[in-house]
């Protein structure tokens, strides 16, 4: 059947759909992510925190995996089909737990050698490694307005994070030792190939995206459940929810809600579609944090919020619609012509 009827494009409605769930999707990871934080904050008792930080990440694996097997098992009882096991594919599986488990190692060890202003300064490179290994591995090309917005995405997010010299020390970002760097430049790098490569798995096979995602958190919970007994021993496990209380499950059903959107958009988006949601629940978390927790907003918040924006905008809009053209090159008018006169006949 001709997807073109008369003048009626049929693709336009489906495209239209899609963009709008990408769009509601980004949104409320934007949401999710913002919310993290604050709930983090929120769960702590004067300051501390009554509960093992470590389980989190664990229960929350658990809950994405729960969530997955229903969704997996309600879709193949609506189709009548049934998922098969490639091993092929499920060996690749366990590569991006074992980067974010390698990542998380890097982190701690960044922050023994810069202090946190610093390191979240840093952090902001991941956006630019996401955009460079986007194309190295994906093969997907970025057009130079969007390489510019990318750049503005990190100016914006690390002008935001800048502290006054009243707030701090203004030499302290340039006086960490080189190590601080290297190994920030490392977790930028960890964290851009983690997110790449997941998105490589998600759009190697058609297969649905519950049963990958059942795959993939099989895995973060095999290994979240490994870190968690090599560090603490079985005693860890045995008091899996000591300390627990309604704000704590709120973070981890909150991290668990993240995971599953983020999926989402690396199967059906892309991963600088996670870039730009993140970036602004940074921004977002920051804003909230001003009525919550009487935060200052400072002029580098409002500038960084105004440049994240402007990068916003030049990345997702087309980019005929970014440069207007003026009224007499829209419509040039009728074109000069040759204006032909007859001679009067000389017999009148």
């Amino acid at each position: 059947m001709d997807r073109n009827v008369g003048s009626y494009d049929l693709s336009k409605p489906l495209l239209h759909h899609v963009k709008l769930r990408t769009l509601t999707v980004a949104a409320a990871l934007t949401v999710f992510t913002s919310s993290q934080g604050i709930l983090t904050t929120l769960s702590q008792t004067d300051g501390k925190y009554l509960y093992d930080y470590a389980t989190v990440p664990l229960l929350a694996e658990m809950l994405k995996l729960a969530f997955s097997m229903i969704m997996l098992w309600r879709e193949e009882r609506m189709n009548g089909t049934r998922s098969t096991l490639d091993w092929r594919t499920a060996r690749l599986y366990p590569i991006p737990s074992l980067i974010y488990l390698i990542h998380n190692n890097v982190q701690f060890a960044t922050l023994t050698y810069v202090d946190t202003s610093t390191y979240q300064i840093m952090g902001n490179l991941k956006i630019v490694t996401t955009g460079i290994l986007f194309r190295l591995f994906l093969r997907r090309k970025l057009s130079n307005l969007q390489w510019m917005a990318i750049i503005l995405l990190t100016v914006g997010t690390t002008t935001s994070q800048i502290k006054g010299c009243g707030e701090g020390n203004c030499g302290s970002l340039f006086s960490a030792p080189y190590e601080g760097y290297f190994l920030g430049l490392v977790s930028a790098f960890l964290s851009a190939l983690a997110g790449v490569y997941t998105e490589f798995l998600m759009k190697k096979t058609n297969e649905s995206l519950y049963w990958q995602n059942a795959q993939l958190y099989l895995f973060g919970v095999l290994f979240n459940f490994l870190r968690l007994v090599l560090e603490g021993g079985w005693q860890k496990v045995w008091g899996l929810f000591n300390g627990y209380d309604v704000m704590t499950w709120l973070v981890v059903l909150n991290l668990g809600c993240t995971g599953l959107l983020v999926s989402w958009i690396m199967k059906y988006a892309d991963n600088i579609v996670k870039v730009y949601a993140t970036s602004m629940a940074m921004l977002l978390t920051m804003i909230l944090s001003i009525f919550l927790f009487n935060f200052r907003p400072s002029l580098q918040l409002f500038l960084g919020i105004i440049i994240c924006t402007m990068s916003l905008q030049m990345y997702f809009t087309p980019p005929h619609l970014l440069v207007e053209l003026s009224a007499c090159q829209r419509d040039p008018g009728p074109a000069l012509s040759t204006i032909s006169i007859e001679k009067p006949n000389a017999a009148t």
